[in-house]
This record gives structure tokens, sequence and C-alpha cells, in this order.
């Protein structure tokens, strides 16, 4: 499939380039054309059709996962529609460069259910960002601490948050970040961030750019000087940044020890976020601009958790006979 191949490549530079994907969604993308490809077998656009995609689909749809091959599940509709997707915004790359094939509206997702949105209470928040005061190292103790309040202050992403640099100007109570896309938005900093992050960075004696970095055990005295080198403070290059999986585990910990039974992440944060504006009276649309999602039907899975206008009317009128 040489031809299809080709435009394949073709469409993820375009991606990349063009439409300033990550290079992780990219690489999803790419994924998932692969094993259109491979499976049916195609090598001219023109041979996409209805009935080559239903084929597929059927196919897909009879796959176990590597974990639920005991259990004869097979994959999730939701990882299904991402192959679908994949298809479709292919499939409209190759209309818009007038190359014959299957129209990208011939495409239907599958339905799935309503979004469950994971979330924790204002108390367990509580303790949640407390948990750190009981990290016996100082800096680390810091630097956890800034983590969280920076997570729930501004809603970021995990990677958001990864890619923020130590020159942020803490006199102001906003900054901009860069998003999905490449698009550019406001967050905002709560002072209980703003002093966290002053807190850990006169803390820091590294001299990394990055805002969040791992933490060097001290070395021991019978290290080679070598070692002793790549651990030195004073070389900031070798301080690495922390990564979305070290973020995660650092959540991961904090919620244990803070005793919440419940799976916390970071996305659970910026979920209560959320949750946490629109409870308080926030407008979706605003709501929608902070969190940085290019469709407000993304925001509204929010509304059915936080709408105080409902119960309060269930309050007042139910059962009242």
């Amino acid at each position: 499939m040489p031809y299809l191949k080709e435009l394949k490549t073709q469409f993820l530079e375009y991606l990349e380039i063009e439409k300033g994907r990550t290079i992780r969604t990219v690489e999803n993308y790419d994924h998932y054309l692969s094993v259109f490809l491979e499976q049916t077998k195609i090598t001219d656009p023109k041979n996409i059709t209805d009935s080559k995609v239903r084929d597929f689909r059927i196919w897909l749809n009879r796959q176990s996962t590597g974990n639920n091959r005991k259990t004869g599940d097979t994959i999730k509709k939701k990882t299904q529609n991402y192959y679908l997707i994949a298809l479709r915004t292919f499939l409209k790359f190759l209309i818009r460069r007038n190359i014959a094939s299957l129209p990208a509206d011939n495409i239907e997702l599958a339905k799935i259910g309503e979004r469950q949105i994971d979330i924790i209470s204002q108390e367990e928040l509580k303790r949640l960002l407390a948990a750190p005061n009981k990290e016996k190292n100082l800096e680390r103790r810091a630097r956890d601490k800034a983590i969280l309040e920076m997570l729930f202050s501004t809603g970021l992403r995990v990677s958001e948050l990864c890619s923020l640099q130590n020159d942020l100007d803490l006199h102001l109570d906003e900054f901009s970040i860069r998003g999905k896309g490449g698009k550019v938005r406001v967050v905002f900093l709560s002072d209980e961030a703003k002093k966290a992050v002053k807190d850990y960075l006169a803390l820091r004696k590294d001299m990394s750019d990055a805002l969040f970095v791992q933490i060097s055990k001290k070395p021991d005295l019978g290290s080679d000087s070598k070692k002793q080198k790549s651990l030195s403070p004073a070389l900031g290059n070798s301080v690495e940044r922390l990564t979305r999986r070290s973020i995660e585990r650092i959540v991961k910990r904090y919620a244990i020890i803070a005793g919440i039974s419940k799976k916390v992440t970071p996305h659970v944060i910026r979920h209560v976020f959320a949750t946490d504006l629109l409870s308080n009276g926030a407008d979706l649309r605003s709501v929608q601009a902070m969190l940085g999602h290019a469709n407000i039907g993304t925001t509204q899975i929010y509304t059915h958790v936080t709408d105080k206008h409902l119960r309060d009317i269930h309050k007042k009128f139910h059962n009242k006979g």
C-alpha cells in the first residue's frame, strides 16, 4: 500500500506542522490509521468505501484487549471511536487535497454512554492539598505543595504543568499557557498557589529553567567523581524536568496519604477546578476558556454535577403535598 502510506505520512506531517498537534497526538493517529490500512489492505484512497469501513468496524468491535482476553471483553466503544475519528480526519484531509475518497460524513461514531466525571469532595481536596506537610524533605514538600496548588488554581492539564518554566512573574495573578493545538489561553493564580511557588523557588539550588524538577538524592561519599558531578546542584543541565508520569505518581501518593480511597490524578484535580467554578456561579463560556476546551460541549459534561439551581428547585417543590 505504498500510495496510501505516502498520503498517510503527508497527513501526519500536516497534523504536526500546520495544525500544531502534539507529537503524542500524531503518534496516536499514526497507530489508528496504520491498523486500518493493515487490516483492510487498501492501497488506493478510492477503495475506501462504506463496505470496507463497515467490515473494519465489525473486526474492531470483536477485538479483545490484552487485559480482557480471559473475560472475553472487547475494545470499548470509546476506544473504537478513536479509530473512526482518525479515519474521518484523514478523509477530510484527502478531500481538501482533491483526492477522491469516501466522504468523511459517511462515518458515524459508535453510540457511547454519558461520560462519567471522577471528582473528589471539598473536604477530600483540603486533605489532599495539606498532605505534603507530612513530607520530611523540605524541598520536596515545597515542590509538591506548589504542584498541587498550581493544578487546583489553574486547571492546567498535566502536560501543560510539565512545560512551565521557572520565570513566572509571581507579581501577577495570571499567565499565558500554550495548550492543545498550540492555542494560547490565560490561566489564573490564587494567593495560595503564588505563595507555594515562591516558597519552592526559594529553596531551589539548581539552575534548570524548568519550574518543576526532580529532586536529586545526596550522593554517597563513596560515589565516583563523575556521579557526584552529575548530581551537583550547580549544574542546571543535570536536573531533569518532571514528567507527566512523575506528577501523576506524586498526586497519587498524596491522595493515599490524605486517606482518599478514590483514584486521584492531575485530571481529577482539573475536574474539581471546573466544578468548583460552576458550583459558585461561573458561566459555562468562561470555564470553557479557562480549561482551553475547543468545544463547549466538552465543558458541558460538568453541568449535571454542579447545577445548584435544579437542587434548589427539587428541595423547594418536591413532596410538598
